[in-house]
């Protein structure tokens, strides 16, 4: 299988991780453990493939930026790479979405998070930490207000 093949395979599982996160009802467990939970390790496993086979040939490292350009010019460390996100950012959709379930934020609020995880991890995540203990002080707020604190 050719990288080309090897990245859009990878890049169509992920993708349909996102959609099962994303637009399917989570009341369905197995759903969930799809997404959030086997995709990831099945990207985890192929990441650790790629790794074992072609870190080590690979030119360059991870010292100096230079060297990490360097490293990311051949194919397969390119392609571990990317499949290194893909795996992280679904596994942290996956985490993001279960704690805004439980948290009772809506979906409609949760797809933008997880949209914005999907294109830019970091920044999907950056954006659920701060509205997550917002969501907790309403949470005790009308837990006190229901028990006539």
């Amino acid at each position: 299988m050719s990288f080309e093949q090897q990245f859009s395979f990878v890049s169509t599982l992920a993708m349909m991780g996102w959609i099962v996160l994303i637009f399917l009802p989570r009341r369905w467990a197995w759903l969930n453990l799809i997404s959030a939970y086997f995709i990831p390790i099945i990207l985890s496993a192929i990441y650790s493939f790629l790794i074992a086979r072609y870190f080590f040939s690979a030119e360059g490292g991870f010292d100096t930026l230079a060297n990490v350009q360097q490293l990311f010019t051949y194919p397969g460390a390119a392609l571990a790479g990317w499949v290194h996100y893909l795996a992280f950012d679904l596994f942290i959709g996956g985490m993001i979405a279960k704690q805004a379930d439980e948290l009772g934020l809506s979906r409609l609020i949760q797809a933008p998070i997880l949209l914005l995880t999907f294109m830019f991890g970091p920044l999907g995540y950056l954006l659920f930490a701060t509205i997550k203990p917002a969501m907790l002080r309403c949470r005790v707020k009308d837990t006190n207000t229901s028990e006539g604190i």
